[in-house]
């Protein structure tokens, strides 16, 4: 049986539970093979204390089990119905349409919000649009391309940020992921060279730009100085990457020749996790509004920038409602891979994947606490 009827069935079961109109009884079908289950699967069942999740308290008596509908929220100015992103991934290979095209349809059944691979090779032709063009799959929910911050020197250098305009009216985006890769150029046998600091590259952009903008890492994630810089400009959101997924760096290093990788591997290895991310973020958050309430001058900081998306490690929708739950922000989380390995098959793999997901958040609510 697949993965979606099984989620179908027990949503109809728990719908039937829950329906007034029909009456009780308790004739149990299944019993006899549930508790012979539960003889063969006991010992293979325990939990021992090194095993347990420290991250929350399990509170069972203060709630019911969630309700089947969702309420939905707003983040980057539209609606969502759970705080889950589908980050940047692919485009311009033989998956990449039918991934693209399978994880805008998810989103758009699910309403939840998708960010594109990079969007660099659209700059000069059209060849790869129908990898990225998926409006018509997502529907009205946010939709974001996405350029590298050496793209956006050379399009400033060369006085062509029009392009960007292009580029988004194109594919029918809300706006730019801006992804900020130093050391993946660096490491990159073929890599671009930064003429400017991406900070400046940023500000020089948003001057102009009539589009919302979002920022982020591919892998290293960013260290406080850096969060501080970003959460002072008016973007529409920071997305961590943060180390803990997949790290580019080190995946541009393992395409280089053996020397570079035995020089440099320790280079690929630096970064910040998604969870000190978030400490760094509560952080400046915290001491702005110190500053404020005691009024100190503070130079010229503030906080402009006022939503978050944390990824970079999130494996499982726990470490999402986890860290969601601390950050002192507007925030949801996002995955890449995990959409990634359901997305090439079956559509309805996918669906279960993400049924799963959602699912699990409505039980992580009502159930556990953050410590």
């Amino acid at each position: 049986m697949s993965p979606r009827v099984i989620l179908k069935k027990r949503k109809t079961h728990l719908e039937n539970l829950s329906n007034p109109s029909i009456n009780y009884t308790d004739s149990d079908a299944t019993a006899a093979s549930r508790k012979q289950d539960h003889i063969e699967l006991a010992f293979d069942a325990q939990v021992f204390k090194n095993q347990l999740d420290n991250r929350f308290y399990y509170e069972p008596v203060l709630a019911a089990h969630p309700k089947t509908e969702t309420k939905p929220f707003e983040f980057l100015g539209k609606q969502m119905n759970a705080p889950l992103w589908v980050s940047s991934m692919t485009g311009g290979t033989e998956w990449a349409k039918i991934i693209n095209q399978n994880l805008a349809k998810v989103c758009g059944e699910y309403k939840l919000g998708m960010g594109l691979g990079s969007c660099r090779a659209l700059l000069t032709d059209d060849d790869c649009l129908p990898d990225f063009d998926v409006r018509k799959f997502i529907g009205d929910q946010p939709l974001y391309a996405n350029l590298g911050i050496a793209q956006l020197e050379q399009l400033i250098k060369a006085k062509q940020t029009k392009k960007i305009d292009e580029l988004l009216k194109k594919l029918q985006a809300d706006g730019l992921i801006i992804h900020i890769n130093p050391l993946q150029e660096w490491l990159q046998p073929e890599g671009d060279r930064f003429e400017k600091s991406p900070l400046e590259t940023i500000k020089q952009l948003l001057e102009t730009a009539t589009y919302p903008i979002i920022v982020k890492e591919v892998g290293q994630g960013f260290g406080k100085e850096s969060l501080e810089e970003l959460l002072n400009l008016p973007l529409a959101a920071i997305d961590f990457a943060a180390s803990g997924g997949t790290n580019f760096a080190l995946l541009e290093l393992k395409r280089s020749n053996q020397l570079s990788q035995n020089l440099f591997e320790s280079l690929a290895h630096i970064g910040h996790s998604a969870e000190e991310m978030v400490n760094f973020c509560n952080e400046i958050k915290s001491d702005y509004y110190n500053n404020l309430k005691s009024k100190v001058k503070y130079s010229s900081r503030t906080i402009k920038c006022n939503q978050i998306i944390i990824s970079g490690g999130v494996k499982t929708f726990l470490d999402g409602y986890y860290l969601t739950e601390k950050i002192n922000f507007d925030a949801i989380y996002g995955q890449a891979s995990g959409f990634l390995k359901h997305a090439r098959g079956s559509y309805e793999e996918l669906q279960a994947y993400t049924e799963g997901q959602l699912n699990g958040l409505k039980v992580a609510k009502q159930f556990l606490k953050v410590r």
